[in-house]
């Protein structure tokens, strides 16, 4: 009986055509006053906020400091200047290495990333699909081949690269880098293709169609926010790779960029911010780019976007 009133006010409003009123008794209302409001949303995203881009602001900041504000902290605010110069941006595009570099990077996250993808795609569709006794155990055994750390990895995959003359040549990477991309990739397209209907396959194969006719046509095209969240992944870790980048390349002009500013930028015990924060700065930006082109298709696929 005490519904009553509330029901008879909400069959008002829907006689007289006017929008029912909203009851904030439960839910969210709780940030609707404002103290509670700061205190709750506004100063844990702000806190969030500042430690994720203080990186790139101290990057940015010491990329454009004259050499002297950068070694006097005593005289000269660390955290801001008034004389920005663009010395170190000229140097590292027009007095290095560093064009080619970038260069090189492009090429082998592109093709390592591919050529991961690839075989991702093809491996996690038969796991998935082709029914087989030790299809779980298959793809449990990829994802651990990812928990593997590039550490252990790195030194019998220097003496294969060696052993084959690769040594020194990006297609060193390009053959190395798979091994760390697919194990992850697989597992992510796994989970991918299980949100898409099997019904659809069935339709196709009762129609005549072939298993690379469904993959080409049907899966593929569904899978385009997974796929593209794989590439993301892969093209970011190829990107910003290390150990294998320092170990397989040795002459200034095949390395990557997160190797070339290290090595080239560093004299013994003198470093040199200005050009090493400019090179950071320069070569994130490709990333921040594919992510702010496919952020939604990467969340997507993340969460599935398709359901049945």
């Amino acid at each position: 009986m005490t519904d009553l009133p509330t029901r008879s006010i909400d069959l008002k409003n829907v006689l007289s055509g006017s929008a029912p009123t909203a009851d904030h008794s439960e839910g969210m209302s709780y940030l609707q006053s404002v103290p509670r409001r700061l205190v709750t949303l506004y100063l844990p995203l702000a806190i969030i906020v500042i430690v994720l881009l203080f990186p790139f602001y101290w990057m940015a900041l010491t990329s454009v400091k004259p050499d002297e504000q950068l070694l006097d902290l005593d005289r000269y605010n660390p955290f801001w200047t008034w004389n920005p110069t663009f010395k170190h941006f000229h140097k590292l595009l027009f007095e290095s290495y560093y064009p080619h570099w970038l260069w090189n990077t492009m090429y082998v996250a592109v093709c390592a990333t591919v050529l991961s993808i690839v075989a991702s795609v093809f491996a996690a569709y038969a796991i998935v699909r082709l029914r087989y006794k030790g299809a779980n155990l298959v793809g449990g055994l990829i994802f651990l081949a990812y928990l593997v750390p590039p550490s252990i990895l790195f030194i019998p995959l220097a003496t294969v690269v060696f052993q084959y003359g690769l040594f020194d040549s990006p297609l060193a990477l390009i053959l190395t880098y798979p091994t760390i991309l697919i194990p992850f990739s697989t597992w992510l397209l796994m989970g991918y293709f299980k949100t898409i209907p099997f019904e659809l396959e069935e339709c196709a194969l009762i129609d005549g169609a072939s298993r690379w006719q469904i993959l080409i046509k049907i899966v593929l095209p569904l899978a385009i926010p997974g796929l593209i969240s794989a590439f993301i992944f892969c093209f970011t870790l190829c990107w910003n790779e290390f150990i294998y980048a320092l170990t397989f390349l040795q002459s200034t002009s095949n390395k990557t960029v997160p190797v070339a500013i290290v090595n080239e930028f560093v004299d013994g015990d003198i470093y040199r911010w200005g050009s090493l924060m400019a090179g950071a700065l320069a070569g994130s930006l490709p990333l921040v780019i594919l992510y702010a082109f496919f952020v939604e298709h990467y969340v997507s696929a993340m969460t599935g976007a398709v359901k049945e």
